[in-house]
């Protein structure tokens, strides 16, 4: 972006400049936000979704963003809520745990077209299912997207001494699985 956070907050918030504005802000956002959202909810199409409502959501309610934390911070914020939303009312609507949501979500990555890895990869998509939810946050964000715990501490608004260990756990669980599976 060729302007400071505080001046492209504030063309995204004057009515004048905002539609511009919104399509910078997109086309800098959207392969980032892509693969925060397909690390949570695994499919390309499910994903494709996610990004338009995370999209329109940011639009909707940027007048209300005050510029506590970094603008990306607080729209990976709104795009992890939106994953998670998503999941939660996918289980309640086939009436199955988030567990068993997760094994489907990772078995249907077996014949998902749009998913490029080799047995290994499918193997540690498997053990990441395996984690409770905040640890596969934490291990997908530092993981694959190589973002500092400072980061992810203004995204998941938790300490980055908690995140540091939620890791260092998730990290153990998958070694361990990848291990013995």
């Amino acid at each position: 972006m060729q302007y400071s956070e505080d001046k492209f907050v504030s063309r995204l918030q004057d009515s004048s400049s905002s539609q511009e504005a919104f399509r910078e802000l997109i086309s800098e956002y959207k392969e980032r936000l892509y693969w925060h959202i397909r690390n949570i909810v695994k499919s390309h199409d499910d994903t494709d979704d996610i990004l338009q409502n995370t999209f329109l959501k940011v639009y909707r309610n940027i007048g209300q963003f005050k510029g506590d934390s970094k603008l990306y911070s607080w729209m990976y914020r709104i795009a992890t809520n939106e994953s998670i939303t998503f999941l939660n009312k996918r289980s309640r609507r086939l009436q199955i745990t988030s567990e068993e949501l997760q094994n489907q979500i990772i078995d249907n990555l077996e014949s998902d077209v749009y998913f490029e890895g080799d047995e290994i990869q499918l193997k540690l998509q498997k053990a990441i299912a395996t984690l409770p939810d905040k640890q596969q946050q934490v291990f997908n964000m530092k993981y694959f997207e190589e973002l500092k715990y400072r980061e992810m501490s203004e995204i998941l608004e938790t300490s980055e001494g908690a995140l540091k260990a939620s890791y260092h756990i998730a990290a153990k669980k998958i070694e361990e699985y990848l291990k013995s599976n």
